[in-house]
């Protein structure tokens, strides 16, 4: 267990009436599926399938919360069957912008536009395939609480347990204001050719590089930028939070796609759990899950009154559960201890 499979789902309809043909998910499994224990992991936009284990071939960096997941863990894989696939839009094995059209060329710019309920339909598509009739629990941080929300709203019976973490019940205007100002660094680098830049020497390398570094302004806190960098300077004459921020580009444009960028944070600006339901509060009254919903408290990109909204509202919720932290958004990747108990809590018999 724990080797990427690629499954093939057929045509998939869209919300905006086009037909994806094809459409293929790569996924990763870990531990035993006995008819009631599998757990869905659904990781954020720039994350992938792999959860847990080494960097190795067609994984580019280790998993992303390994110790969270695993035998003996939080997530235990002793217990559960784990279940972690690549976002539809993604490049990381799934149908995406550099997958090859019906024509047999790359998509490129010509790959639909998605939303997040496409990437859910996907996702409930994949669950058919593999047997999965009803999730013991659905678990996700980022844009993977956006589609675990879609998930427990547009599937109650399929949710028995959800794990909402600094995420919304809709997209706010600022966090629009950030994905389309990242979205035009990436469109006004002159390698971008309309998104149709496979064939040439390189890619939009600069864009992508530099909405990487917007982002990551809003995924950490201010607190922690001024307390690690404050006024400091490099030996070279550059900034020090310069140079962190030079470094978190450079990794994302060395294993990420600048067309899945544009595709997957277009997406999340569709994020509306409300939308054509009635509202944000009907929408949210379906939800029949046992729901823990938590947000960091240094977070400015996924501000906790988001997620105290989502926790009044949901009917299988127990108020507000807080991580405490220096590292803004990024906290639900880091705060291992504090975030490792809630879902153990929530998981246990």
């Amino acid at each position: 267990m724990g080797g990427r499979t690629f499954t093939d789902l057929g045509d998939l309809t869209l919300d905006s009436g086009r037909v994806l043909a094809d459409v293929r998910l790569a996924h990763e499994t870990w531990g035993t599926f006995d008819g009631g224990n599998a757990v869905l992991v659904l990781h954020a936009l720039t994350g992938d399938s792999h959860v847990v284990g080494d960097a190795g071939p067609g994984h580019p960096t280790p998993g992303w919360w390994g110790t969270l997941v695993g035998p003996g863990r939080p997530i235990d894989t002793d217990r559960f069957f784990v279940v972690a696939a690549n976002i539809l839009g993604g490049c990381q094995g799934s149908t995406g912008p550099a997958s090859l059209d019906p024509d047999g060329m790359p998509w490129g710019g010509s790959f639909p536009s998605l939303t997040v309920r496409d990437q859910v339909r996907a996702e409930v598509a994949l669950a058919d395939r593999l047997g999965i009739d009803r999730w013991h629990s659905v678990i996700g941080g980022s844009a993977g609480g956006m589609r675990a929300l879609e998930w427990a709203v547009e599937h109650p019976a399929r949710v028995e347990r959800l794990f909402l973490l600094a995420t919304s019940a809709a997209a706010s205007a600022e966090q629009i204001a950030l994905s389309r100002t990242q979205v035009a660094a990436i469109e006004n680098d002159p390698a971008w050719f309309d998104g149709d830049y496979y064939d040439g020497p390189v890619g939009p390398l600069a864009g992508l590089d530099l909405s990487r570094r917007i982002a990551h302004i809003a995924y950490r806190s201010e607190a922690e930028l001024q307390d690690r960098f404050g006024r400091q300077v490099e030996d070279d004459g550059t900034w020090s939070v310069d140079s962190y921020l030079q470094h978190h580009g450079a990794k994302l444009v060395g294993r990420f796609d600048a067309n899945s960028y544009v595709v997957l944070t277009s997406a999340m600006d569709t994020h509306d759990i409300g939308r054509d339901r009635g509202g944000v509060r009907a929408a949210l009254s379906r939800i029949t899950a046992r729901t823990v919903v938590a947000g960091i408290d240094s977070d400015r990109l996924y501000p906790l009154h988001q997620q105290q909204l989502l926790a009044d509202l949901i009917p299988g919720a127990d108020g507000l559960d807080v991580v405490t932290s220096a590292h803004g958004h990024d906290g639900f990747l880091v705060e291992f201890d504090q975030v490792g108990e809630l879902a153990r809590a929530l998981l246990a018999r």
